[in-house]
């Protein structure tokens, strides 16, 4: 080793694959601060020579500002980014308290470069040279001087130094949210020593809850024996909700995660505090910008625009599964009654998920648990990258070994141009990592997508090929036995393997609108939504559905069951989606400390209309909504179902030439290719939807899917 690559620690190197066994917590309170330093030093050098450039009145090109400008952000945007990766998939106390101490000099630092008054000057100067700027170029200087208005330049002294230390403290509290969710989560768990405590679990959850409690320290625990721990990370608590027959134990696991840091019962973890200083936070700096409130902020970088337009669509869905969730809830009670159970005539949350797994069983004769054996993760993975290879005509191959990676768990693939090409054969397009398993001690639950590497090119012209993270959060192995997946987390992987695709197939050289970046929010979520509706396909999920053990497929009448039963629930699935996207607008756009109710009083209000059942006394689940209040979702989870609209749609392009006629198929699956997953943020995204679909949007197809077209 060179004492040049030898004098540069890891994490400042900017550029190439991490080697994350080097990002430990040392190395960020070592060296972040040094990053930090660096960045303002030739942040000051770039102000004075653009300075120097305006007073002199010299013709600034885009190499002499974006690139820099871009240069010094993606420097930022590595290391702080592999830092905020691990703290999502590696949490530790030690990596949660180094990521505190140095989050303020990072938000401090992206504040002074988004204030610039001579940056801001300088865009200004570069857009108005429009002729000689192409149509992305144009697009990604609307977009930095409209994102550095919102990022508070056009503020002054007291007012801007205000703003400034809100930004640094929204930061903090949202880290804080996040940990105490991920804490609340783990610290809860149950020990299950009788058989009747598990009467009606299935084999798989048995392996998994005697699974939990072999790492807990009970080492002689079985499947058969016990005892079983259970816990409320989703692929424990979920499917207990789902086949306990103990009807007492569901209401207490379910009032458990409800109930999920929000201070019950003395419990330490209690985000409600952190829940109103959050959104007097972003009142107060939506006021300072000149909005009337936060939601107003959110929408002016967002494809729907305006708050009318998006309460317009949630009414819509609203009115639609309504009458369809009283009547799903009623199904659920007539259920019941047939089967002599004592709850039938006062259903409570926790007996939805139970009656619905019965209900499903009886009408459809689908026992979700069943299918579980179909679905293996690599069979899933294989049938996925086939779909992929067929409609974007690339392929994807396994590259484990050739990257680091930061658990044993996690697996790194390679995309290639051109449809099944022979082993190295293609170009390399991008690779990808993916950690599928639910760690419940140091990963947080969900399920993501995030950058990597974004396509570019370095200083010196060479390409750089974007690398994606792919997190979920299934049932892992249990001993020999591989992930066997329930289909939702079949769907849950297609849905972020669309996210990944839009950031890997990118054409777009610019990063500042290459892949996802650039890409409205509330557009985002298309290409992802849109690979889940090939999880109904026959010939996609007919190619991966294959009993682990056999090879056998999946029968036949089981695959016109799963088809039958899309729907079912569906207005109530719609009704919850509703429900969270209306809270969120409605908390960011009409409350405020001096309102008169707190934010779970107005929660509780609009669930009056979007619930069939209402919140029990103890249900906090604004404590755990970490899309809002440790993400980036905030007066924006209404972009799920604006952007269901546009996957939809564009689905429905596929079955209009018929998901039978293999030749079509593939025409219009490069046609999506070439604009949706091509074009990135280089174009409006209205634009981009008519370059595939020949038109603007219609709901059509999001009513018709649901299940909702006869209300």
């Amino acid at each position: 080793m060179s004492s040049s690559t030898a004098a540069r620690p890891e994490i400042l190197r900017g550029q190439g694959l991490p080697l994350f066994e080097a990002i430990t917590p040392q190395a960020v309170s070592a060296h972040i601060p040094e990053l930090i330093e660096q960045l303002n030093t030739e942040l000051t050098t770039l102000e004075q020579k653009l300075g120097t450039a305006l007073d002199s009145g010299v013709c600034l090109s885009w190499s002499a500002v974006m690139d820099p400008l871009q240069r010094l952000g993606e420097r930022l945007r590595w290391s702080w980014g592999v830092v905020s990766h691990l703290n999502g998939v590696c949490n530790s106390p030690e990596l949660r308290e180094a990521h505190a101490a140095q989050q303020a000099a990072v938000v401090q630092f992206g504040n002074r470069a988004g204030q610039s008054q001579v940056i801001y000057q300088a865009l200004e100067e570069l857009q108005k040279q429009n002729e000689q700027l192409d149509s992305a170029q144009q697009r990604i200087l609307a977009t930095e001087l409209r994102d550095m208005q919102l990022r508070g330049v056009g503020l002054d002294g007291s007012e801007q130094e205000a703003f400034n230390q809100a930004s640094q403290e929204l930061a903090e509290l949202s880290t804080r949210f996040g940990n105490q969710v991920l804490d609340a989560t783990n610290s809860w768990t149950l020990k299950l020593s009788q058989p009747e405590d598990v009467d009606g679990l299935p084999a798989s959850l048995l392996d998994q809850l005697a699974q939990a409690a072999r790492q807990a320290g009970d080492s002689d625990a079985t499947a058969e024996a016990g005892p079983w721990l259970l816990g409320l990370d989703m692929p424990r608590y979920a499917p207990f909700l789902q086949y306990s027959r103990q009807r007492s134990l569901r209401e207490q696991v379910y009032r458990a995660h409800v109930s999920r840091a929000s201070g019950q019962a003395g419990h330490p973890l209690n985000n409600w505090p952190l829940i109103e200083r959050i959104l007097t936070l972003r009142g107060e700096q939506a006021r300072r910008l000149g909005y009337a409130n936060w939601a107003e902020v959110s929408l002016a970088a967002k494809m729907a625009n305006s708050e009318s337009a998006v309460e317009a669509l949630l009414e819509e869905l609203r009115a639609a599964a309504y009458p369809v969730a009283q009547q799903e809830l009623e199904a659920l009670a007539s259920c019941a009654r047939r089967r002599g159970a004592a709850e039938a005539a006062d259903l409570k949350p926790w007996d939805v998920s139970y009656w619905a797994e019965k209900l499903r069983q009886e009408s459809f004769e689908l026992d979700s648990e069943a299918l579980r054996p179909y679905f293996p993760l690599p069979q899933v993975l294989e049938g996925l990258f086939d779909l992929c290879s067929r409609l974007f005509g690339i392929t994807i191959e396994a590259a484990d070994g050739e990257a680091p990676v930061w658990h044993s768990d996690v697996r790194y693939f390679r995309i290639l141009e051109g449809q099944q090409a022979p082993s190295g054969a293609g170009e390399t397009l991008a690779t990808f990592y993916l950690d599928p398993y639910s760690r419940p001690g140091s990963k947080r639950g969900g399920a993501w997508m995030d950058e990597c590497l974004v396509r570019s090119r370095s200083s010196d012209g060479t390409p750089v090929l974007p690398v994606a993270y792919l997190i979920c959060n299934q049932s892992p192995p249990v001993g020999e036995t591989p992930s066997l997946m329930s289909f939702e987390e079949v769907e849950t992987l297609f849905h972020e393997f669309g996210h990944g695709l839009q950031h890997m197939l990118t054409t777009v050289e610019r990063p500042q609108a290459a892949g996802i970046n650039g890409v409205e929010w509330d557009a985002v979520e298309l290409p992802s939504q849109f690979m889940e509706n090939w999880c109904y396909d026959r010939t996609t999920l007919m190619g991966m559905a294959r009993h682990w053990q056999s090879g056998v497929s999946l029968p036949e009448d089981e695959y016109r069951k799963l088809l039958a039963a899309r729907t079912f629930m569906g207005g109530s699935a719609t009704l919850r989606q509703v429900h969270f996207a209306l809270v969120d607008l409605q908390l960011h756009s009409q409350w405020h400390p001096d309102c008169g109710q707190s934010p779970e009083q107005l929660r509780r209000q609009i669930a009056s209309t979007t619930t069939v059942l209402a919140p029990i006394d103890e249900d906090a689940f604004l404590c755990s909504f970490g899309h809002i209040f440790a993400g980036g979702y905030a007066a924006g989870y209404y972009s799920y179902k604006w952007a269901e609209v546009l996957s939809a749609d564009a689905f429905s392009a596929f079955e209009e030439v018929g998901l039978a006629n293999e030749e079509q198929i593939q025409d219009t699956g490069r046609r999506f290719r070439d604009t949706v997953l091509s074009l990135g943020g280089s174009l409006d995204p209205k634009q981009v939807f008519e370059a595939f679909r020949g038109r603007q949007p219609s709901s059509d197809a999001l009513i018709r899917h649901s299940g909702l077209v006869a209300v």
